[in-house]
């Protein structure tokens, strides 16, 4: 991998990470164009996630450090309530970590049909959930924090966007907007920092490979992902605000055809 595909790389990953159109299909399609394959594609999609990970703990910072600061008072309060639903969400995604996880990388092996079939599924969730009006909600509960972590799980197929899944089906469930996207790039840190430590440790095991990128590959990518991360993740939650989700239903489903066609 070249210093500068690494760059147009890392870039697409931070900025389809937060934007509903699937960070995973992306770095698939661009992976595919740039002739980049196997345990190369892996190692370099872990560091990007990472990336953008960190690029979260950036931009919410006050929410992290407000969740802290209540969490460590050791009492039931609106604090602990979050981390107990963040707890909550990562449930179905923590099932298919430990039971299916060589299944989903295989499947990112698999070609782009998955990629064209996945982009059209997620224009159709965000189309749907822009029309729907259900009852709102004044916050998170318990069970929202399970269906919208059933979302996250489903979001591993490459092509179906995180974001997109579980803000969307926050919004279907009737969540508070502001407090829906803020939930919804919080409670992904815990299994992607996760996934990446257990990938790691295989790793000075010997138990995966590395793969062949060159060092400086490496880190122009993580710091593309988590320039491009901080910019998109406060881009994306204006854009929940302001609910117009419609316009990436629209990308998503020519970004799908396209692919399927070419």
């Amino acid at each position: 991998m070249e210093w500068f595909e690494a760059l147009i790389l890392g870039l697409i990953q931070g900025l389809t990470e937060y934007l509903p159109v699937s960070s995973s299909g992306h770095l698939a399609i661009g992976s595919a164009l740039f002739g980049i394959e196997g345990e190369e594609n892996l190692t370099f999609t872990i560091v990007v996630h990472v990336a953008t990970v960190l690029s979260t703990l950036v931009i919410l910072w006050k929410e992290i450090d407000w969740i802290f600061k209540g969490l460590f008072k050791f009492r039931m309060n609106d604090e602990t309530r979050y981390v107990l639903n963040i707890l909550v969400s990562m449930i179905p995604i923590g099932i298919v970590g430990v039971f299916f996880k060589d299944k989903v990388e295989a499947i990112f092996g698999s070609g782009l049909l998955v990629v064209g079939c996945s982009l059209l599924l997620t224009a159709l969730l965000l189309a749907f959930s822009y029309y729907y009006k259900p009852r709102q909600k004044e916050s998170i509960g318990l069970k929202d924090a399970f269906v919208i972590g059933l979302a996250q799980a489903c979001a591993v197929l490459p092509g179906l966007s995180r974001s997109g899944s579980t803000i969307a089906t926050g919004l279907l469930l009737g969540c508070d907007k502001a407090r829906l996207a803020q939930f919804s790039f919080l409670m992904v840190i815990p299994p992607i920092l996760g996934e990446a430590l257990l990938d790691g440790v295989k790793m000075m095991k010997g138990e995966a490979i590395a793969g062949d990128i060159p060092t400086l590959s490496l880190v122009i990518g993580f710091l593309a992902a988590f320039v491009s991360g901080c910019l998109a993740c406060k881009w994306m939650i204006s854009i929940v605000k302001r609910g117009k989700l419609i316009y990436f239903a629209i990308y998503c489903a020519i970004a799908g055809i396209l692919t399927l066609i070419l």
